[in-house]
């Protein structure tokens, strides 16, 4: 990485740009402004959309830029996002989180990988291909659509995205947001789950009370929460809602050969993970459940004491944080209707459940194997990396890339350089150098190959 670089890659990682924090939306403004600046000075037209207010909150502004290119040229359109998580717990981190630390060729800053650093190294090789353009050659029309609310679902430009038809219709969608294949193999994601999510919060006396006057006679919200979250999933760990997984489409027998191909093996993923990957259903392998599998995951159950020592309590109050990663057949509000009928159903004897913060987000979906646009990106992946690429249909979920394909017309094609080391969501995330010149290497490749379709 040259210092010009570094020292704008440093600048970017700066900003405490954490989208679902309104505190911080000074930060996501200021940073939108950075980049909207950088695209401005290579010579696209940019602009900040400020989404509309809902329920008292704003959000962070969406930058649209557009640089216009040779007649007959195709236009593709790059998406990311400059939105991170929270850096929490903060007492883990080694370096501080939002102030970039280079050790042993790495780049420790909450979104140095996820999605700054991804998406800034692939701007930069798309800045040198068009820089290296010879005068007069014909060069693709680009235009470029960062958003500030990824990490929490893209609801501002998912909403706007039909009304910028015109301004988002494109040949190609490019995203660098994805994960490549163990080893920085290249990886064409080939389909990606979606994702819904929401609260529930199960209420039973008005007070927290005295467990040894009350045991036995008043409802203990923490165990009914538990009772009614095991209530999801069947022993074996299938999932127990009935209609949930209504409508599935069953993945292609070449799909379902190269995800095994590519999958890997038990033991690794207990290397990477830390303990034996023993969720799901059982007798179903690490590629299906993970690729061509929905699930209803906990992300998170609050209730009663958990502080120093004991307090003998009965919680009044549980809350559960749930999730649901869906795959193509399904859609959000039938999958989310099941679980909320079911979880209707099981309320403990004496709780009062209620349904808050649902946010619908998007269905997965799968890209055909045949595509012209992957052979393209085939064979310059090959051209970069004689392994070739992993074809790889990844459990995680970018709910947006729905909504701009269909906005745009375009066809999706995600590749990005990932590793499990750079340990995105957590505390001491970071990006390799070398992953990072991957990204900006396979910017420029793929411009240049767009133009010589």
């Amino acid at each position: 990485m040259d210092e010009a670089t570094r020292k704008e890659y440093y600048e970017l990682l700066k900003f405490e740009s954490v989208g679902a924090d309104p505190l911080k939306l000074r930060d996501c403004a200021q940073c939108a402004a950075w980049l909207k600046a950088w695209l401005e000075r290579l010579g696209f037209k940019g602009e900040l959309l400020m989404p509309d207010v809902k329920d008292g909150k704003a959000a962070p502004p969406i930058l649209l830029a557009e640089l216009p290119g040779a007649e007959g040229a195709p236009t593709a359109l790059v998406y990311g996002h400059y939105d991170v998580q929270p850096p929490d717990p903060l007492d883990e981190w080694e370096t501080p989180p939002f102030e970039p630390t280079e050790k042993d060729g790495r780049v420790y800053c909450r979104g140095a990988q996820d999605d700054k650093g991804q998406t800034f190294a692939f701007l930069c090789g798309m800045r040198d291909y068009l820089s290296g353009l010879a005068e007069g050659a014909p060069r693709p029309t680009v235009k470029v659509v960062l958003e500030g609310q990824e990490e929490s679902g893209s609801a501002a430009l998912s909403e706007m995205a039909p009304g910028l038809r015109r301004r988002l219709a494109a040949d190609v969608l490019l995203v660098c947001d994805t994960h490549a294949a163990p080893g920085l193999r290249p990886a064409i994601i080939a389909g990606l789950r979606g994702v819904s999510h929401f609260t529930m919060r199960l209420t039973g006396a008005d007070r927290d009370l005295h467990s040894g006057e009350y045991g036995g006679i008043a409802p203990n919200a923490a165990q009914a929460m538990a009772e009614l979250v095991a209530s999801l999933h069947n022993p074996d760990g299938s999932i127990a809602v009935f209609g949930f997984s209504d409508g599935i489409e069953a993945p292609e027998h070449e799909e379902r050969r190269l995800a095994e191909a590519f999958a890997p093996t038990e033991e690794a993923m207990a290397a990477e993970i830390g303990c034996p990957p023993s969720g799901g259903q059982l007798g179903k392998t690490i590629a299906q459940r993970n690729s061509f599998e929905p699930t209803i995951e906990v992300n998170g159950i609050h209730s009663g004491y958990g502080g120093p020592g004991s307090k003998t309590v009965i919680p009044r109050e549980a809350v559960a944080k749930i999730s649901m990663r869906l795959v193509p057949g399904q859609t959000p509000r039938r999958a989310f209707d099941a679980v909320r009928t079911h979880l209707e159903a099981h309320v403990p004897r004496g709780m009062k459940l209620s349904i808050e913060d649902y946010t619908p987000g998007a269905g997965g979906f799968r890209l055909p194997l045949s595509s012209p646009l992957f052979r393209l990106a085939a064979d310059t992946l090959t051209a970069m990396d004689e392994r070739g690429p992993a074809f790889v249909w990844c459990g995680a979920s970018i709910p947006v890339v729905s909504a701009l394909r269909d906005a745009s017309g375009a066809a999706p094609l995600l590749v990005g350089w990932g590793q499990a080391e750079d340990r995105i969501h957590s505390p001491n995330e970071s990006y390799s150098l070398a992953q990072f010149d991957k990204a900006r290497e396979w910017g420029g490749r793929i411009f240049a190959a767009l133009c010589q379709r």
